[in-house]
């Protein structure tokens, strides 16, 4: 398989034939005429700048200087990184790409880039879709992209204890497939789980597929080895421990700005054995929402609880619902769970939901995918589960069409959640119509705990070639004013980045701010890793 340069995933797997002619159906929905197909540049024809900078003799095996390597290192995968590669935009591109062996690579390579005052942004996957991984920022001789796509191996597993020693590099179906024959799972599979790493999860506090309990990385975590410029931090394996603050804790989330994280001590887990799952619709959207809360307040921990509104129901599972469609599914590897789903079902009924598509059961051959349905039901949950996997390449060719379609996501407490959808909605449509005229409007709950559900909306709307980015940017500022103003995060699990750091400066308290940027210079004293994202680039 070839990975895409531009955008998301393997090139054979972007849409074509079939799939391509009902999106662009839909696309005309939204659009006047015939949406014009753009296709990606040449990386021959992008005329990138030669390196400003060159590797010492010890580590030039490890550095590549390929036009092809920089260019798919410029950006993510967010919409406006996509639409900028479509449109030959990389004004800012790594001077080199570097892929250390081991550890002491990684030594190496950050004692030579802080000498010489040379940018270093730490990269698993490249899915960031907030400027993570994007040299956006001047004063620097260069830059080097450190690429962990050769630490890829799980190292050690510890069967008693449950947990594995994982380095950062690994890719999530290489991670899964080095588990599978110990009959182990790590079980965390967000949306780009084919295509980012576990260092990437680790450094952006990843959310996986658990809707309730295991909800981010964080979770499974119990230890870290990270490099800084200022030594190797590696922690000590422990279950739990109320020694301090947790050193873990200062590095997840930490988004390459503290060091380049190299091996963790992962929780794993018995592949699931029992799964059940429903699908509930309801005629009334704040019904749907209480019946979700219900479920999320009553310690049965779904691990998927995901509420579609109608919007969204129709556009992504070809449901036809008045106020929500709820996707709800339970697994344990050891015991049945029919029980906590027919409870769960009890809850929605209360709140007037009409359940289908009950399954219940024992996993075929324990595989156990990602819980989002009984997979080949035909039901709308296995309808969402298909059109979920194949988002990021629909947005490509929506984007190579000349329509936005983003998304973006926060938490709240229940207590504020209807103004915040209410104010989050309307920003969106108001600003839609100030840019493009129309558009459309989609939330689902990714997350719920028992104080607060995680809302994630999607946007669609006509765009005009060539200036798609600003009118995203126009959109995006609105959203997140409103997400601020109306007590949410800036973000649940898409990270801060470099797009999310106005907001981000605002939602952080000002001392936690002054203690961060104290570790900052501590530990990166040249001020090196990822320049720009959490604090301002020194």
């Amino acid at each position: 398989m070839t990975r895409s340069w531009w955008g998301w995933g393997n090139v054979e797997d972007a849409v074509k034939g079939a799939e391509l002619k009902a999106l662009l159906e839909r696309a005309r929905m939204l659009m006047p005429g015939e949406p014009t197909d753009h296709e990606p540049p040449d990386i021959a024809s992008l005329g990138l700048p030669a390196p400003r900078v060159t590797a010492p003799a010890s580590l030039a095996g490890l550095c590549s200087a390929d036009p092809a390597d920089r260019a798919a290192h410029a950006h993510g995968k967010a919409f406006r990184d996509v639409v900028r590669n479509l449109q030959g935009d990389l004004r800012h591109v790594p001077d080199l790409v570097a892929r250390p062996r081991d550890e002491r690579d990684v030594v190496d390579l950050l004692d030579w880039c802080t000498r010489e005052g040379i940018a270093v942004i730490p990269f698993g996957g490249g899915s960031s879709v907030v400027g993570g991984v994007e040299p956006r920022f001047d004063g620097r001789p260069g830059t080097v992209t450190v690429d962990l796509e050769r630490l890829d191996q799980v190292m050690e597993i510890d069967r008693t204890s449950r947990a594995a020693r994982i380095q950062a590099g690994v890719f999530g179906p290489r991670l899964e497939e080095q588990l599978h024959p110990h009959g182990l799972t790590l079980r965390h599979f967000p949306q780009s789980f084919e295509f980012s790493t576990l260092g990437g999860w680790l450094a952006t506090r990843a959310g996986g597929h658990y809707a309730t309990l295991y909800t981010h990385i964080d979770d499974l975590v119990e230890s870290m080895r990270v490099v800084t410029p200022n030594g190797v931090s590696a922690s000590r394996r422990l279950p739990g421990s109320g020694a301090g603050p947790s050193p873990d804790r200062l590095f997840l989330g930490s988004e390459g700005t503290l060091g380049v994280i190299t091996e963790a001590w992962m929780r794993v887990q018995e592949r699931p054995r029992w799964r059940a799952g429903a699908s509930v619709r309801f005629g009334d959207y704040a019904a749907a929402v209480a019946a979700t809360r219900a479920i999320a307040q009553s310690g049965l921990n779904p691990a998927n609880c995901r509420l579609l509104d109608a919007a969204e129901a129709l556009l992504n599972a070809g449901a036809d619902v008045g106020g929500g469609l709820l996707v709800l599914a339970f697994e344990s590897a050891d015991h049945p769970v029919h029980a906590r789903l027919e409870r769960a079902l009890e809850l929605c009924r209360d709140h007037g939901g009409e359940p289908s598509g009950v399954t219940s059961g024992e996993a075929p051959g324990h595989a156990g995918g990602e819980p989002d349905g009984a997979p080949g039901d035909g039901s709308a949950a296995e309808n969402w589960r298909s059109s979920f996997l194949r988002m990021p390449y629909q947005r490509d060719a929506m984007a190579r069409h000349a329509v936005i379609a983003e998304t973006f996501e926060t938490a709240c407490t229940w207590d504020r959640f209807d103004a915040l959808h209410r104010a989050v909605t309307e920003a969106a449509r108001q600003a839609m119509y100030e840019v493009t005229g129309t558009g459309v409007v989609t939330c689902r709950f990714t997350h719920v705990y028992p104080d607060g559900p995680a809302p994630y909306f999607g946007v669609y709307a006509p765009g005009r070639w060539g200036s798609m980015v600003s009118q995203w940017d126009h959109i995006k500022a609105a959203v997140s004013e409103a997400i601020e103003t109306h007590g949410g995060t800036i973000t649940h699990h898409h990270a801060v980045g470099r797009d999310h750091r106005p907001w981000y400066d605002r939602q952080r308290p000002g001392p936690f701010a002054a203690a961060l940027t104290a570790t900052k210079t501590a530990l990166d004293p040249a001020g090196i890793l990822n320049p720009g994202v959490l604090l301002p680039a020194p």
